[in-house]
């Protein structure tokens, strides 16, 4: 199996060092080949993300990543600047599918801002849908408004769509993880205001016909975030949309007490997987981590 290495920016490279290195003691078939992506690809390659990156990343059986980022790439014009890296390789390998498990373990449990009795045992998964929202819509941009109560002013503007078969295909991914588990799915949405929440719902509530074993309840987005720090333990799989998946599962990073504790799996309609730490390229601290 060829595994694509691509240790980014930061703390990336010194992170995946290290899972190389668990890689090579387990003696496995595996032909490991490195590329540079983000920050480190500009520099060389005048793109975060080179054709010959994102060759190496289609052509391999899985992809181990890193982190992408620096300020020194602030300047850049946005499509140029690291972020775009791991944007451009979701969309170009259709890694729609984001699992982010958030485990409390007994001997960490102390490490967490919470309670030991609101944390301890914690194990629940988040599903982000990877592919589509607000970071993938269009139109988007910056214009002079055409309207509205500032006609005229500068405003920037994104959009948020969901067609149906993308909330279809996320939702049989949480409802299959969830019969490996506990057999609970909370969908997360903001319906109550959005059309696409509305379709997200409908279409959630549909799928969940095919799998009577498990229980299904929805929850909105502001509602979500509260109970992940009242009642995580409640919680068992929550599969939601882009955005929103975004910021809930940097929350639930923090019960575990800290980002760097959550791994995170990005996959497509055949299981083809990017694996990477959830946590930044954490610049102000590269290269000094080993020496701690």
């Amino acid at each position: 199996m060829k595994i694509a290495v691509l240790p980014g920016d930061g703390i990336g490279p010194e992170i995946v060092a290290q899972a190389v290195k668990v890689l090579e003691a387990l003696r496995l078939p595996l032909a490991l080949e490195t590329a540079p992506v983000g920050g480190a690809a500009y520099d060389v390659a005048g793109h975060p993300l080179p054709p010959a990156t994102l060759d190496l990343a289609k052509a391999a059986d899985a992809i181990l990543f890193g982190a992408v980022g620096d300020w020194k790439y602030d300047t850049l014009a946005r499509e140029l600047r690291p972020e775009q890296a791991i944007l451009g390789l979701r969309k170009h390998l259709g890694l729609f599918a984001n699992f982010r498990p958030a485990i409390c373990y007994k001997e960490l449990t102390a490490a967490s801002s919470l309670k030991p009795e609101i944390v301890g045992g914690l194990d629940i998964l988040i599903v982000r849908e990877l592919n589509g929202d607000i970071y993938f819509g269009s139109p988007k941009g910056i214009r002079n408004a055409p309207d509205g109560l500032f006609a005229g002013a500068r405003e920037g503007f994104d959009t948020m769509r969901y067609s149906e078969p993308e909330i279809e295909r996320i939702a049989h991914v949480a409802f299959a993880a969830a019969r490996k588990r506990n057999r609970k799915v909370c969908s997360v949405d903001k319906s109550n205001v959005l059309e696409t929440s509305q379709l997200w719902r409908e279409v959630m509530t549909r799928i969940a016909k095919e799998y009577s074993d498990v229980e299904l309840s929805h929850m909105y987005v502001d509602n979500a975030a509260m109970q992940l720090v009242r009642a995580p333990k409640s919680f068992d799989v929550i599969v939601t949309g882009n955005l929103f998946g975004d910021i809930l599962s940097d929350e639930a990073a923090m019960l575990t007490g800290s980002i760097g504790m959550l791994p995170s799996a990005s996959l497509d309609k055949n299981n083809k997987g990017l694996y990477e730490p959830s946590h930044g390229s954490a610049p102000d601290i590269a290269e000094r981590i080993l020496r701690i």
